[in-house]
């Protein structure tokens, strides 16, 4: 089996405390939106927003055909890995890949998924409303001449900017609430304020592995473990992931499952779990190397020929056997 160098950089973030209920109601109901603050790139802020297409390396990473990745909340590594709740993940871990040393960069939630799709925290330093006019991965993607799609479980549809909505079923796993904080593409206005851009975020029914190059699953506060335990969380997994990984679509493609923080807040944001699923990975892959969630972006960027962006131009590489 050939191996390839996969660059991965992970920065995890973290998501701010509080529990959700959920509640079975079947239609969303919009909650007004925190004050919002409209942010453009700065140089002051953790790496700046800015693309430069020559500090691209050459690289091994493969011209993956799709990628996937599934953000998760709120546990730790050691809560995740070996753990007697999760034996679904654990699963994944022993028949695909892992990273061992993936830390996230700081907490709440919401400047971690700005970090993980645009190279920095771009001012961002609370779980509030942003409107970020700043260069971003679902740009680069579009640039590329590929295609993109956000899965927000619970999300309401039609440009929807308010901080959450009331909980709903919505595919797989328990009714839960959608929150803005974890939905990174609302907060670009260039998605935001195109009504034919953000008809690509929708909720999770109707889940197509196909639809795009790139799909972005964003669990709702209970099935991401946010507002529950992790056995939730790995139940819901064990009953999506398959869609995915059982889909002739999946051949050639990458899945990411990460999570946004740790807890405690070693080295900013806590040691977290990182799971790398690909069809013909060897099992047992570890990479015990520093990352943070800046180098899974670095990876896309790679993987595809797109800039760099921001602090995913000095992010460590990862390298896993495919």
């Amino acid at each position: 089996m050939a191996f390839v160098a996969l660059a991965i950089s992970v920065v995890v973030g973290a998501c701010a405390g509080g529990n959700a209920t959920a509640t079975n109601a079947l239609t969303p109901t919009p909650v007004a939106a925190t004050p919002v603050s409209t942010l453009a790139p700065s140089a002051s802020a953790t790496g700046s927003g800015t693309a430069t297409a020559s500090s691209t390396p050459a690289s091994g990473v493969p011209n993956f055909k799709r990628i996937y990745v599934i953000v998760m909340e709120n546990k730790a590594y050691g809560s995740i890995v070996g753990s007697n709740s999760a034996p679904y993940l654990n699963s994944l871990i022993a028949r695909y890949g892992q990273l061992t040393n993936l830390y996230a960069e700081t907490h709440p939630s919401e400047p971690n998924y700005i970090a993980l799709t645009s190279g920095g925290l771009q001012g961002t330093n609370s779980d509030g409303a942003y409107n970020l006019g700043v260069p971003n991965l679902f740009d680069q993607i579009e640039a590329s001449g590929r295609t993109w799609h956000v899965y927000a479980q619970g999300y309401p549809g039609g440009c929807y900017t308010g901080a959450l909505a009331g909980a709903v079923a919505d595919g797989p796993g328990a009714v839960g609430e959608y929150v803005r904080k974890h939905n990174p593409a609302i907060s670009y206005t260039s998605i935001s304020g195109n009504p034919a851009r953000c008809a690509n975020i929708t909720k999770l029914t109707g889940f197509d592995p196909a639809a795009a190059d790139f799909e972005m699953i964003i669990p709702n506060q209970i099935n991401d473990m946010h507002s529950s335990s992790v056995e939730a969380g790995d139940a819901f997994l064990k009953g999506f992931v398959p869609q995915i990984t059982s889909s002739p679509a999946f051949a050639d493609s990458v899945l990411f499952i990460t999570w946004d923080e740790g807890i405690p807040n070693d080295k900013g944001g806590g040691h977290i779990a990182t799971i790398v699923v690909s069809p013909n990975m060897t099992p047992g892959s570890r990479f015990e190397g520093p990352s943070t969630h800046y180098s899974m972006l670095r990876t896309i960027e790679l993987a595809w020929g797109m800039p760099l962006l921001g602090e995913a131009q000095k992010a460590s590489t990862i390298t896993l056997p495919y």
